[in-house]
Formats: structure tokens, sequence, C-alpha cells
């Protein structure tokens, strides 16, 4: 993501956000919180859902880094990959009660 200036020096693009990934996160924390709302089988307290909203704005700001920071895609991919492996294995400990 740099850009040459017409001297020749290399200069990097600025900080973008991509709201459509934080808002599909924002709507990944609202379903069990719908779902808390609708059926006492679904029983999130607020330590879940806070455990839950740091989990998912840890991935997005991975997911963010990697897209502003690595300039191939294949690094890309991989980078989101990492993301969304470690997220996935910190969730499944956490449902398992390991922490």
């Amino acid at each position: 993501m740099t850009t040459t200036t017409p001297e020749g020096t290399a200069q990097r693009n600025a900080f973008r956000l991509h709201p459509k990934l934080w808002i599909g996160a924002a709507m990944l924390l609202a379903f069990p919180a719908l779902g808390t709302m609708m059926s006492p089988e679904v029983n999130w307290g607020t330590e879940d859902f806070a455990a839950m909203a740091l989990l998912l704005a840890v991935l997005c700001g991975a997911i963010e880094a990697a897209l502003h920071f690595l300039d191939a895609p294949r690094w890309r991919i991989a980078g989101i990959g990492l993301a969304v492996l470690m997220f996935l294995t910190v969730w499944a400990h956490l449902a398992v009660g390991i922490f």
C-alpha cells in the first residue's frame, strides 16, 4: 500500500477502517443478545458479552492491521487466516472452560 510521489519517494496510504467488518462483528454479538432475550436456554451474562466483544475487537483489529500493513495478497490472506485461527482457538478454549 505505498504510492510513489513525483520526487520518487515512497509514501504509505492513510489508514482506513472497513466499516462492514466492524458492523459484521457487532451483528455477531447481537445474535446471542437476541437469543438471551427470547429464550431461557441462552443464558449469557455480562462477562460473556464482554469477553466476546473483546475477542471480536481484537479479531477485527488484527484483520485491519493485516489489510493495512501487509502489501502482498498472499501475506494478507495468511495474516487474516492466522487471526481467524487464533480467534477460533481462544473461543473454543473458552467454550470448554480451559481458560
